[in-house]
């Protein structure tokens, strides 16, 4: 059987901190807490769960407060969860039957992360990140923020989903105050610092710095193929002319066969432009094409069904075929039976048939 030690490092985390240990505790062989530190109950929280609850002076660098919680850990693998995630029961049903196997013995064990859910608590945006690692030298982190592990050896796929669960708004500056700390130190970004650079710069409507930085990235070969097809997409976002903004989307099927978001969006665009059946053939792509989820990119599921059918419905109201608007509105209502826009569309349509 193999061990877990499940890593965290915290800070005022009492609202959620029990939640995501209950939700791990009969996987983790050990759990170790590192607080950066905190003025709430936190630590005595982590304290019920464990006596390895440590110290550690918060230094901007992300990476270096999970390197120290990683060099604390003695068990064959290592796990990482932010103190508002929760393993979902499918997931510690998944590592605890995983363990008691001879099957484990990937070095780094990518898991689906779902970040962000709709009224109904359907997952809507979901990425993989790299979840548990064997324990080496290897399994180190790089990145004062945006922190991440490069992948080594050989890497197996969890679809069980770690949820990501946020009660409260962190300080929205905190990521680009770092940034920019770095470069005001002297740092030199790499390719992957510049890309989430060029998001927060996108974040605070500095659009113009982040078009550049995207453009650059973009241009980068030896970038992942996902993140340059995301980066695709923010560019276009960045834009103040619709013709840029379609150019910046088409140049992504360059890298690989078109995403949903990609089509979403160039959809979207047809539709401010009043072209609508243009926009028809961008939505039937979207609603076509199928998740790639594996490559290491963002996926927005809506938009692999849901966002294309209600899209489709306006379209098509708009056209003056409401049959067939009507008809992909009940589409989309298939998958989210509870959506308010459904539900209102519905209606519309049976006070249309009625008159």
């Amino acid at each position: 059987m193999k061990s877990i030690s499940l890593c965290m490092i915290v800070r005022d985390e009492e609202e959620v901190l029990e939640r995501c240990l209950h939700s791990a505790e009969e996987i983790a062989d050990e759990i170790i807490i590192v607080d950066t530190g905190s003025t709430d109950k936190t630590k005595q929280i982590a304290s019920k769960y464990t006596d390895k609850v440590y110290d550690f002076l918060w230094t901007d660098d992300f990476s270096a407060a999970r390197n120290f919680s990683f060099s604390k850990a003695g068990c064959e693998y290592i796990m990482w969860l932010d103190a508002d995630d929760v393993l979902s029961p499918g997931a510690a049903a998944r590592i605890k039957s995983l363990k008691n196997s001879s099957d484990m013995n990937a070095d780094v064990y990518m898991m689906k992360y779902d970040v962000a859910f709709d009224e109904g608590g359907r997952p809507v945006f979901s990425y993989y990140r790299e979840r548990i690692l064997k324990r080496s030298r290897r399994a180190e982190w790089v990145g004062k923020v945006h922190e991440a592990v490069a992948p080594y050896g050989k890497t197996e796929y969890i679809e069980e989903a770690v949820e990501h669960r946020k009660v409260k708004v962190n300080d929205p500056d905190r990521n680009l105050r770092i940034f920019e700390k770095m470069i005001s130190d002297g740092c030199v970004l790499d390719a992957r610092e510049q890309y989430y650079y060029a998001r927060e710069l996108y974040y605070h409507n500095r659009k113009n710095e982040a078009a550049k930085l995207f453009e650059n990235f973009i241009s980068d070969e030896n970038s992942r193929v996902d993140d340059r097809i995301n980066a695709c997409l923010e560019l276009s976002r960045c834009r103040d002319d619709t013709d840029r903004s379609l150019s910046d989307l088409f140049k992504s099927f360059l890298f690989d066969s078109p995403r949903a978001e990609i089509c979403c969006e160039i959809g979207l665009l047809k539709m401010k432009q009043e072209k609508y059946r243009e926009a028809v053939f961008w939505y039937k792509a979207a609603a076509d094409t199928d998740i790639s989820e594996h490559g290491g990119g963002f996926v927005n599921a809506d938009c692999y069904g849901y966002i294309p059918y209600m899209q489709l419905c306006v379209c098509f109201d708009r056209l003056g075929d409401r049959k067939k608007a009507a008809g992909f509105n009940e589409l989309a209502g298939k998958i989210k039976p509870y959506d308010k826009s459904y539900l209102y569309n519905r209606e519309y349509f049976r006070a249309i048939e009625n008159n």
